[in-house]
């Protein structure tokens, strides 16, 4: 009868220390950090996300003149590169098919906004040329909006000053 009561004693103690050597395991695995690598930056994120060839699909304009410049902007194949070096900004753009009155250089350079997400600079430091823009990207889409308040590209004109929203796909 002793020897049944060790034994049952004995399985105690091992019941009770394998729960405790399990517990110390997974505590231990718990405080690991993964060990993984660095997440990417936001600013390489986006810039990987924008730094593409985009082609017009939709033009508005509130202002003097007609609301919907689609058409003009579509007839010319209207064409925005966004590209440069990941992580050293500035980037650069280039236009293509830009009608006469536009509010679009042929160039430049790009930087994003201090809302990373959602704000990029347009020819930021170019006192002139200056511009804030807000944008929204999808895997293929882009929507930039501003207001353009000063002459347009090339030509002086009124036709250009009001806010735009231009739609671009890829």
């Amino acid at each position: 009868m002793f020897k049944l009561d060790f034994n049952i004693q004995s399985m105690k103690i091992l019941r009770v220390l394998s729960l405790l050597l399990v517990s110390a395991v997974l505590l231990t695995y718990m405080g690991c950090d993964g060990g993984g690598s660095t997440p990417e930056p936001i600013e390489d994120v986006q810039f990987t996300k924008l730094a593409k060839t985009w082609k017009i699909t939709s033009v508005s304009y509130t202002g003097t003149g007609p609301q919907d410049r689609t058409a003009e902007y579509k007839d010319l194949n209207f064409q925005l590169v966004l590209n440069g070096t990941k992580g050293s900004p500035p980037f650069t753009y280039s236009t293509s098919g830009r009608p006469n009155i536009s509010p679009w250089k042929a160039n430049g350079t790009w930087e994003f906004g201090s809302a990373v997400e959602t704000q990029i600079v347009r020819d930021k430091g170019v006192t002139a040329d200056e511009l804030g823009m807000t944008y929204v990207v999808t895997e293929n889409t882009l929507t930039l909006t501003f207001s353009f308040l000063r002459d347009g590209y090339p030509a002086r004109t009124e036709q250009v000053e009001g806010n735009w929203i231009f739609t671009f796909g890829l």
